[in-house]
């Protein structure tokens, strides 16, 4: 029998509804670049004792996205979730992959609500987890704290729609927007709480990409040094069209950090399949070319989304921001702005890429701002 329960648009969220969905969303966030290729979700699970609410249960998305987030919560809380309310930051899945579905799972468990944040967007899912509950007589609130629910899992919706990851742009400028001087000197121009936060970056996203002259110039490690997340360390991307890069850079030769994806055309299909087959955790992808010559940026978004990559984080030099700027592939940009300026012959944090007139300019919105020192970090989203 169908369930009676409100429809989504006749929900009413109270404002305990909202904290405690809340509390859900910090734990899924605890999960960022680590649950791909699935997102990063929250559950928390409460029953409501004297008229006050008592948490019985909580859980998160586990690295490499199993278990999922309401299993963790059920096994946290057994019996304690009969008749308990479930806050879950995303619609439970109804489908059996490697594991049951946790639709089943709290029905089985015997919850007496649920309130879901968002749909899942997976055709696997899209609505059925949530028909699932409502046809077991459970009554299913959905939409709170919906837009930062959209936010948290942005980069999944992404690859589910659009066959691509979420694209952030970090850059560490002056504040006339430099990232080196005339001579090419850049360490450091930020501090070192600025430095520290661009390492947290790099923890919550699940790869991050530089191009050849940044790799070769700076022979970077690209991995997270802050203490006690050196295992948070993103996969490292690596642009390399005419396979330059040597196999004694640290980005080929130390790959126990973490795992190395390097991108080429399909010219050089063979050499990078003898590439990978030389270190334990290289990956070679090819793509074609784009009527520049450089390799096609979409064609690599598309490749790291299917190979399961949801959050990208563009570290490299200011040819390689100019590029996903013109091609207008830059989703968010987290700008660490130093009190300092260099001036005009400094390097700029990105290089030409063909804007004529103002409104074909890129456009983006501030959302936050965090001072960080004698640093500022500048969050932007970029306008529709």
């Amino acid at each position: 029998m169908a369930s009676s329960a409100p429809t989504p648009t006749e929900a009413k969220i109270s404002p305990r509804d909202l904290a405690h969905m809340r509390a859900a969303l910090g734990l899924a966030a605890r999960g960022l670049g680590r649950t791909w290729p699935n997102p990063s979700v929250g559950c928390v699970l409460v029953r409501e004792e004297g008229g006050s609410d008592r948490v019985v249960g909580r859980g998160w998305t586990q690295p490499g996205g199993r278990p999922h987030a309401e299993t963790e919560a059920l096994t946290r809380t057994g019996e304690a979730a009969r008749g308990a309310t479930a806050y879950v930051t995303l619609e439970p899945c109804a489908h059996t992959g490697k594991t049951p579905p946790c639709a089943d799972a709290l029905i089985a468990a015997g919850i007496g609500r649920a309130v879901v944040a968002v749909e899942d967007p997976d055709p696997r899912v899209s609505g059925r987890g949530i028909a699932r509950l409502r046809e077991a007589g459970i009554r299913v609130d959905l939409g709170a704290c919906a837009a930062e629910a959209n936010e948290l899992n942005v980069g999944f919706f992404l690859r589910v729609r659009e066959g691509r990851p979420l694209v952030s742009l970090k850059l560490a400028t002056s504040l006339d927007g430099r990232i080196a001087t005339q001579g090419g000197e850049s360490k450091w121009i930020t501090g070192e709480a600025a430095r520290r936060r661009a390492h947290l970056l790099r923890a919550q996203h699940d790869a991050v990409i530089v191009g050849t002259g940044t790799a070769l110039a700076d022979d970077p490690e690209l991995t997270c040094r802050l203490p006690g997340l050196e295992d948070r360390s993103p996969e490292r991307v690596v642009l390399d069209r005419q396979m330059r890069i040597p196999m004694t850079n640290k980005l080929l030769s130390e790959t126990k950090l973490a795992t190395t994806w390097f991108v080429t055309h399909h010219g050089n299909a063979d050499a990078a399949l003898s590439r990978a087959h030389q270190g334990d955790d290289i990956i070679g992808i090819c793509v074609l070319l784009d009527e520049s010559g450089r390799l096609s940026l979409p064609q690599t978004l598309g490749a790291l989304a299917g190979n399961g990559i949801t959050r990208l984080l563009v570290e490299g030099g200011s040819t390689l921001a100019g590029a996903f700027l013109g091609a207008g592939l830059v989703d968010r940009v987290y700008w660490f702005r130093a009190a300092s300026v260099i001036g005009g012959d400094g390097l700029p944090a990105a290089a030409p890429f063909g804007v004529a007139h103002l409104a074909d300019a890129a456009r983006f919105e501030r959302v936050d701002v965090v001072p960080l020192g004698e640093d500022v970090l500048e969050t932007y989203r970029r306008v529709p």
